[in-house]
C-alpha cells in the first residue's frame, strides 16, 4: 500500500491526490501540519518538505516525479502521454508550470505585501497568456485529460485564496479550470481547509 504524506494545503500534495484518486487505487493520505512536521519527514525528505511518497522500501518526494512513478505504476488511466516525443513535450510543459507559475507560491504565501503583490502579477500575467489554447480545447493536450491539467489545477483552484483576479481575457480559462473542478477524483482529493479556499 502507498502512503502518501501530505500537507492539508499544500498545492503540491494537492497534484499527487489527485493522481491517486484519478486512478482510484488503494493508498493511504497522512495529512502533515506543515508549521509542526513530524521528525521523520527530514528523514524521508532531505528538503523537510510535503508530499513525501512511500511504498514499502522506495521514498521518493517532488510532486513531478511522485506522479510520474504512479502513472507508471498503475497505467489507468494513463496521465502521461504514451508517445516519447508528446511525454517530452509534456515535461518542458510541467518544468514551465514549475519556472513560471509555482515558482510564485512561496512569495504569495509569503505574508509580505511587497512579495505577494509581485508574485500575484507574474502569475496573473502568465495565466492570462495561456488562457486562448483553452477556447479551442478542452485540456491542455487536447481532449485527454492529462498530467498537465494536474499539475496546474490546484493553482486555478487557489486564485481567489491567493487574492489574484483575473480579467475578461481569461474567460476560456476559467471554463478550463471549472472543467478540473467538476471531475469527481478532484473533489474527491480535496482536504476541507482546500475546500474552504474557494466560497
Amino acid at each position: 500500500m502507498m502512503t502518501l504524506y501530505s500537507g492539508t494545503t499544500d498545492p503540491y500534495s494537492h497534484r499527487c491526490r489527485i493522481v491517486l484518486f484519478e486512478k482510484g487505487m488503494d493508498f493511504q493520505v497522512i495529512d502533515v501540519d506543515v508549521f509542526n512536521k513530524p521528525e521523520d519527514l527530514a528523514v524521508m525528505n532531505p528538503y523537510n518538505r510535503v508530499p513525501v511518497l512511500v511504498e514499502r522500501d522506495l521514498i521518493l518526494y517532488e510532486a513531478n516525479i511522485i506522479n510520474e512513478y504512479i502513472d507508471e505504476r498503475f497505467p489507468h488511466p494513463q496521465l502521461m502521454p504514451a508517445d516519447p516525443v508528446m511525454r517530452a513535450r509534456a515535461r518542458l510543459f510541467l518544468h514551465r508550470f514549475e519556472q513560471e507559475l509555482f515558482c510564485h507560491i512561496e512569495g504569495l504565501e509569503s505574508g509580505v505585501q511587497k512579495t505577494m503583490e509581485k508574485a500575484r502579477v507574474a502569475v496573473r500575467e502568465n495565466l492570462t497568456q495561456i488562457s486562448p489554447v483553452f477556447g479551442k480545447q478542452k485540456f491542455m493536450l487536447g481532449d485527454e485529460f492529462s498530467m498537465l491539467d494536474v499539475a496546474i489545477a490546484p493553482l486555478l483552484w487557489r486564485l481567489d485564496h491567493y487574492g489574484i483576479q483575473l480579467d475578461k481575457d481569461a474567460a476560456p480559462l476559467m471554463k478550463y479550470a471549472e472543467r478540473l473542478f467538476s471531475r469527481p477524483a478532484y473533489s474527491e482529493a480535496m482536504t476541507p481547509s482546500e475546500k474552504a479556499m474557494r466560497k
